[in-house]
């Protein structure tokens, strides 16, 4: 085994095993941008939230769905229907999340739910 299969099979099990988050691109047109959340109560002030600290916690969200879904599909305690089932609960997890698609920089980095055919 060479250094460089040696290294991706670390990161491999890193990626599979940890709760590290995985460094994911802003798309740029969202750097340095901010949210506004504004109520329709005007004696409440909005809410301002940047983008980048917004960003991060979607992709916290989008790892540890992944994680959870590596940890379920490995699981020896559940049967192979439990799986399936499971499986079906965190493809309409990534399907709700697809809205947020448009903040990743990288279209292999975004969510995405069943496909259709």
């Amino acid at each position: 085994m060479t250094y460089t299969e040696a290294e991706k099979s670390l990161m491999k099990i890193l990626r599979t095993w940890s709760d590290i988050t995985q460094l994911v691109p802003l798309a740029d047109r969202w750097k340095g941008g901010k949210m506004i959340f504004a109520s329709n109560d005007p004696d409440l002030q909005p809410k301002e939230v940047l983008i980048e600290t917004f960003f991060h916690k979607i992709v916290m969200v989008r790892d540890r769905i992944r994680v959870m879904e590596q940890r379920i599909n490995a699981s020896k305690l559940l049967g192979d229907e439990d799986k399936v089932n499971l499986q079906q609960y965190i493809t309409r997890i990534y399907g709700s999340l697809t809205t947020f698609n448009i903040l990743f920089k990288h279209k292999n980095d975004s969510f995405s739910g069943e496909k259709t055919q």
